[in-house]
């Protein structure tokens, strides 16, 4: 297949058509004819339909108007009300991106704002929220992107180069295999690790932060080779599916890292605060900030539903997974149609006060993978209203009380969660107005929630975007920093406390807990999957003598605070979600793989789906590998 050839042949008049290059999967056409650049709609039309795939014509960076110039004009042409607070210009790919607190004013009325701007200035626009919630990480990632514009275009062009001139046959000899890295008959360190007789895909890298152990994939199985993996995509943020992207760069890896905006940014904060925190308590560190940068030099977004070819024989879409902001569910066409594999990461099949619920239907599934967290026979959660009055009550008899709610949470979905239910009470007069406390790093993750309305709700993006009234700025959530704020929190009236970690295995939360788990006016509400050996699952199971480290020093407590756990409020699906999942999926898949669960739960799990759908399970062991076809 040679595209750029094909496009050359196409379009009859050369002097058009000054360099094409790819952008992963995309076709960019430069060109120094600017009523090319502004007319081309007709036969970029065609051009499409004859090569299924997107193409954009740019105008040859030489020939753009002037960064300030352009920054000058862009901001005298009424956009007042689009509120824009950055421009950030990617001269070697022709691309400026605005970012503004309502960037839908801008793109609006059939786009007339983005053509004035390309028939002004010459560039091509690429529109960003700004977060509306005061935040350096979002800031800086996309300073970090522009700084390496060069490399980012080379880089592109060269994954592009790579997927369409290798060239590769289906035949008798074809097959595809994966191999069970991480996440099998446990809960941690995902990674799937999927290939052919030219491709090799890492679906997942993440790190099992309560297993001190065994923290990370089994990258030491002779089928993984770092040098020739093509492609890592990753489903969602939590660490335990992306931690151990970092270590991959660390280790030589030099390909792309593909996955939605919200992912990217969110998984680049948690590898930040995994720093961070590790630095406090004198933790081995499994990588360090360069790494990072490198991760994020490679980073390749994609949103949900657009197809994108990886590899020369693999090509994913992405679907909602429900769980959090961005997560998505991974579905690979393999061969072109020749096998089709959905991975569901972590996925929540009912619908939330930010999300819609996963999605169900697709083209074609042959293997379904899944996980399996609440998969055991008597894993049935509360239904959500029940969940939401329960939580609703132990806040309200706390308050009055005179005590404090602590709240441990993952630094992303459950904390967002909890603040929409509690600031919806409080708007409708519901709770007393009692101080919501988002320690540290939820904050960031808050505001980068600001930026991605699009992914959430319809109610809730409505809201935002068409309303302008962003709940996550209410006045009631105060952010604290520092131990010195800690501290006049801890000594003043009743108040809601959120703070990591969601299983009491390090951040604030824990020292939080020290401080009220002794005061029986106090509640601890455990709302998050409690690891096997963390301080979360010793309380939740009803000790109440513990002991916790705190500034190098082993002390000992007493808990006499009531201690809840709420599983209604969980970003996995439940036992009765997985079998409606399996029930609604469609087309029926022929095999169902299960793992990110404990043994005993996968295995009741696949036991169900087997003799209720009548489908091929498998429980893979790690280190286990399985040809699928």
């Amino acid at each position: 297949m040679d595209i750029k050839k094909d496009i050359k042949d196409f379009i009859a008049d050369r002097s058009l058509i000054d360099d094409i290059e790819f952008e992963v999967s995309n076709v960019v056409i430069y060109t120094k004819n600017k009523n090319f650049f502004l007319d081309n709609s007709e036969i970029i039309k065609n051009l499409v339909s004859k090569e299924k795939k997107r193409i954009e014509v740019r105008l040859e960076p030489s020939l753009l108007m002037d960064e300030k110039e352009a920054e000058n004009k862009i901001k005298e042409m009424g956009f007042e009300e689009a509120a824009i607070t950055k421009l950030w210009f990617d001269a070697p790919r022709s691309i400026v991106t605005i970012e503004a607190e309502h960037p839908e004013i801008i793109s609006g009325d059939r786009k007339a704002g983005i053509n004035r701007i390309k028939e002004e200035t010459g560039w091509s626009v690429v529109l960003a929220r700004s977060p509306l919630i005061k935040s350096d990480i979002v800031g800086a990632i996309r300073e970090m992107l522009y700084d390496n514009s060069k490399f980012r275009r080379k880089m592109l062009n060269e994954v592009g180069e790579n997927i369409y001139n290798s060239k590769f046959e289906v035949d008798d000899k074809y097959w595809v295999r994966i191999s069970a890295l991480g996440a099998f008959r446990h809960v941690g360190r995902s990674a799937v690790l999927v290939q052919t007789p030219i491709s090799s895909v890492l679906l997942d890298a993440g790190v099992d932060v309560s297993n001190s152990r065994e923290p990370v994939p089994r990258v030491d199985a002779p089928e993984f080779d770092i040098s020739k993996l093509n492609a890592v995509v990753i489903t969602h943020s939590h660490l335990d599916h992306c931690g151990f992207l970092p270590v991959l760069y660390k280790y030589g890896y030099k390909g792309p890292v593909y996955s939605t905006a919200p992912t990217r940014d969110v998984m680049t904060l948690l590898h930040l605060d995994y720093i961070n925190l590790a630095s406090k308590t004198n933790g081995k560190l499994l990588f360090d900030v360069d790494d990072i940068k490198n991760m994020l030099k490679h980073s390749i977004t994609i949103p949900f539903h657009e197809v994108t070819d990886i590899t020369p024989d693999i090509r994913i879409t992405l679907h909602n997974a429900g769980h959090i902001l961005g997560s998505a569910m991974i579905h690979l066409n393999i061969g072109n149609g020749f096998y089709n594999v959905l991975y569901t990461g972590d996925f929540k099949y009912e619908n939330s006060k930010t999300l819609n619920r996963a999605e169900t239907q697709f083209e074609r599934v042959e293997t379904l993978i899944m996980e399996s967290t609440y998969g055991g026979d008597a894993d049935t959660q509360p239904v959500r209203s029940e969940t939401e009055k329960f939580f609703f009550d132990i806040i309200s008899k706390t308050v009055a009380n005179n005590g404090k709610v602590l709240v441990p949470v993952l630094g992303v979905g459950r904390a967002q969660e909890i603040m929409l239910l509690i600031e919806e009470w409080q708007r409708y007069g519901l709770l007393p107005e009692v101080p919501v406390i988002v320690d540290g790093m939820l904050w960031d993750v808050t505001a980068i929630y600001t930026v991605y309305p699009e992914f959430m709700n319809s109610e809730t993006r409505n809201r935002i975007i068409t309303h302008h009234n962003n709940p996550f700025l209410s006045p009631i959530f105060k952010h604290t920093v520092s131990e010195e704020e800690r501290q006049q929190v801890l000594s003043g009236g009743p108040a809601i406390l959120l703070a990591t970690s969601g299983m009491l295995n390090g951040g604030p939360s824990v020292s939080y807990f020290a401080n009220l788990c002794e005061d029986e006016k106090n509640a601890i509400v455990l709302v998050s999957y409690q690891g096997v050996g963390t301080l979360g699952r010793t309380i939740q199971n009803g000790g109440r003598e513990v002991d916790i480290e705190l500034n190098g020093k082993l002390k000992h407590f007493t808990v006499n605070a009531l201690v809840y756990s709420i599983e209604g409020f969980s970003g996995h699906s439940d036992r009765k979600q997985l079998e409606r999942f399996v029930s609604d999926i469609r087309p029926k898949p022929r095999k169902v793989i299960i793992g990110h669960g404990e043994e005993g739960k996968i295995l009741e799990l696949s036991h169900y789906v087997r003799r209720r759908f009548g489908i091929e399970t498998y429980a893979p062991h790690i280190l286990d590998a399985l040809r699928l076809k």
